[in-house]
C-alpha cells in the first residue's frame, strides 16, 4: 500500500471517531470528485457499525476499481502496411514532448519501427527538445522550418512514414490553451490533414495531463474532447505529488480511459496503465 492511501490509513486509524467533513476533504483533496467522494461516504456510513481504516481503504479501492478499465490496449501495427498515427495534444507544462519521446522508446522497445512528428513548430525549444530525444533513443524526427504550419509537418512525416514502412508514427502538437477556440480548430485541421493519406488516421489521438493539476485537468480533457474525441489519456508527474485521482475522475465523467502513465524523466519511467497496480501502488 502507498501514497494516499496509506495516509488516509493511519490518519483514521489514529483518529478516535471519523470526521466526515474531514474525510470528505481528503477525498475531494486527492481529486477523486464530488460524485465519487459521496458515494464512497455513504457506503461508509451505510456499514451501520464503527468505521476501521481499512474499511475506508477498501471502500475506496472499491469505488475506483469499479470505475477504471482493466488496462490499457496493446498497440500494435496496422495490418494494411500504412503506420500507426498517434496524436499527442495537451496544453503547455504537462509533458506532451517528452511523453512523446517515451512512447516512442516504448514502442521500440517492443520491436517496432517509429517515428516521430516535431508539430509543436511555433516554439523551436520543442522541436529541439524532441530532436535531443530522437538522437538519444535513436528515434528519426521529423521537423519543419520554424512557425510552419503543424498540418504540414504531420503530413510529411506520415508520407515518409509509410514510404519507408514505419510502423508507428508519434506527432507531438502545439502546446495549446484548451480555452482557446482558434487554437483547438487547429487540431482539427491535422487531424483532416492526416486522413487525406490514410481515412483511418490519426488511429489513436491521447491527451497528455498532469496529475498534480487536478480539476483543471478535467476541464482540459472535455475541451479536447469536444474537438478532437479523444481515445486516452497519459498521466504525467505521478512520481511527486501527483495522486492520479484525475485519472477516476475523467474516465468517470467522459470514459476516457488512461492508457499511459508518467513516473519520471528517465525514458524508462514511462508505462502502460495497469488498474490493480495503480490503485495498489501507485495511488
Amino acid at each position: 500500500m502507498a501514497g494516499f492511501f496509506k495516509k488516509l490509513l493511519n490518519k483514521v486509524t489514529n483518529t478516535a471517531e471519523i470526521d466526515w467533513d474531514e474525510l470528505e476533504a481528503d477525498l475531494i483533496g486527492a481529486d477523486l470528485g464530488a460524485r465519487t467522494t459521496m458515494a464512497i461516504i455513504d457506503d461508509l456510513q451505510n456499514m451501520g457499525r464503527k468505521i476501521s481504516g481499512e474499511d475506508v481503504v477498501d471502500v475506496c479501492k472499491q469505488h475506483i476499481a469499479t470505475i477504471l478499465i482493466d488496462d490499457s490496449p496493446t498497440l500494435s501495427p496496422n495490418t494494411n502496411k500504412k503506420p500507426v498515427v498517434i496524436l499527442v495534444v495537451g496544453v503547455n507544462g504537462t509533458g506532451k514532448t517528452t511523453s512523446s519521446a517515451k512512447l516512442a522508446m516504448l514502442l521500440k522497445n517492443h520491436g517496432f519501427s517509429v517515428m516521430l512528428a516535431a508539430a509543436d513548430t511555433f516554439r523551436a525549444a520543442a522541436v529541439d527538445q524532441l530532436t535531443t530525444w530522437g538522437d538519444r533513443l535513436d528515434i528519426p524526427v521529423v521537423k519543419g522550418a520554424h512557425n510552419a504550419d503543424p498540418s504540414s509537418v504531420c503530413y510529411t512525416a506520415h508520407q515518409q512514414a509509410i514510404n519507408s514502412g514505419t510502423q508507428f508514427l508519434i506527432c507531438d502538437t502545439a502546446g495549446r490553451i484548451h480555452t482557446r477556440h482558434n487554437l483547438m480548430q487547429e487540431l482539427g485541421k491535422i487531424e483532416r490533414t492526416i486522413s487525406k493519406q490514410d481515412t483511418k488516421a490519426p488511429h489513436v489521438k491521447l491527451l497528455v495531463v498532469d496529475a498534480t493539476t487536478g480539476s483543471n485537468a478535467v476541464a482540459q480533457a472535455k475541451e479536447f474532447n469536444k474537438a478532437l474525441k479523444l481515445d486516452g489519456l497519459i498521466v504525467t508527474k505521478m512520481d511527486g505529488s501527483g495522486k492520479g485521482g484525475v485519472s477516476v475522475v475523467i474516465q468517470q465523467e467522459l470514459n476516457i480511459p488512461t492508457h499511459f502513465i508518467g513516473l519520471g524523466e528517465e525514458p524508462e519511467q514511462f508505462k502502460r496503465f495497469d488498474k490493480e497496480e495503480f490503485i495498489e501502488g501507485i495511488f
